[in-house]
């Protein structure tokens, strides 16, 4: 008996002293293979898929819609005409100025959205596509008044980027910022919707900004705004900015308004709004009582142009209007965006309060006289 005992001891000891040895060498041997229900499903061909909330499918979309751009112009040196100074220290060569910028393309065939600071005086634009190729580009027409510009490059077949609405878009909808900061390459970075209807910053004429916390600096001006499907929601355009760089408050140009602005541009050379010739401003409490209206909405004429189609209308300073056709009217940025949706010598009318009767009255607009401006911008 003793004899069995001591062959089934030293058996148990060879069985634990090899286990330590299999699980410290070979730990492997000893695992179960997972059932198949339970094991990961295979990533696709490619890259591994996506984690749960990531946005990978939508930079990935639209970043090849994205490309730099980069300017040069000759810059005089400011006293090169002066004799006095040329007596002293003879010409004063010129010097090359370069610029760098983002922007968008917005078909197959080699249109392109950028913003209009971006080109503004640059004697040459080169563009350089996603995927490395570089492009000399054209101006096809500039809009000073929302700072866009569209421009051509002899290209086919390239990766147009998708517009979307921007009717559905919401203050906390997930944004991605798409362009080339500080000339260091493409960059994506994320944030969400801040703000819809930013204006009175002293940016643009018309102004009906996103506001994004999405991080914009130096040299995204032009680039995308998309949203998590890679549709392109605006344009970037300006930072609010105390040191020059980020800071948390980006604006961008609806996609909407780009839109218009590049079909214009490519149809006809620029974009064709109405003007009735008239300056304006909002109805305050104070301004009602003051006039004696009867209506505390709408905006109070505080100019008029002599011979414009306001003056031949009729309408007086002093004079609230409350409708523009049909829309009515909350605010001169409102009074803006309606009369330039209006039709050059197309009638339609104005309703107005003077003192405590309201009426309409019958305008026929013209067009939009050109607007030159230099706009500072990032």
């Amino acid at each position: 008996m003793r004899r069995y005992w001591l062959l089934f001891s030293q058996s148990v000891t060879v069985l634990l002293a090899t286990y330590f040895v299999v699980a410290t060498l070979k730990p492997q041997w000893l695992q179960q293979p997972a059932p198949a229900a339970l094991l990961p499903a295979a990533p696709p061909t490619g890259a591994p898929a996506p984690a749960a909330g990531s946005l990978r499918t939508a930079a990935q979309l639209a970043a090849r819609s994205v490309v730099s751009i980069t300017t040069s112009r000759t810059v005089r040196h400011p006293f090169a005409n002066d004799p006095f100074f040329q007596y002293f220290f003879g010409d004063a060569p010129n010097r090359s100025q370069t610029g760098l910028g983002s922007g968008v393309i917005a078909s197959a065939d080699g249109y392109l959205l950028t913003n209009h600071h971006v080109i503004d005086g640059a004697d040459t634009i080169n563009v350089t596509l996603n995927d490395g190729r570089e492009f000399r580009a054209r101006v096809v027409g500039v809009d000073p008044d929302t700072d866009l510009a569209v421009l051509k490059i002899d290209a086919t077949d390239l990766p147009a980027m998708r517009i979307g609405s921007t009717d559905q878009i919401a203050i906390g909808d997930p944004v991605l910022a798409i362009g080339n900061p500080f000339g260091v390459g493409q960059t994506v970075t994320s944030g969400i919707i801040s703000a819809l209807g930013r204006n009175h910053l002293g940016l643009n004429i018309f102004e009906n900004f996103i506001q994004t916390d999405a991080a914009i600096n130096p040299g995204n001006s032009g680039g995308a705004l998309v949203d998590i499907n890679g549709a392109l929601v605006g344009i970037n355009t300006a930072i609010y900015s105390q040191s020059g760089g980020y800071m948390g408050i980006g604006f961008a140009i609806p996609a909407s308004t780009a839109k218009l602005v590049l079909e214009g541009l490519i149809r006809d050379g620029r974009v064709i709004r109405g003007w009735i010739g008239l300056t304006a401003d909002t109805l305050t409490p104070e301004l009602a009582l003051a006039t004696g209206a009867s209506t505390s909405h709408g905006v109070i004429v505080t100019g008029i142009l002599q011979g414009g189609p306001a003056a031949d209308a009729g309408i007086r300073p002093g004079d609230i209007i409350t409708h523009v056709g049909e829309q009515p009217i909350q605010s001169v940025q409102e009074l803006l965006a309606a009369v330039a949706a209006l039709r050059p010598k197309e009638p339609t009318h104005l309703t107005i309060v003077r003192g405590e009767d309201s009426e309409q009255i019958a305008i026929t607009p013209a067009e939009r006289p050109a607007t030159n401006r230099n706009l500072r911008r990032r």
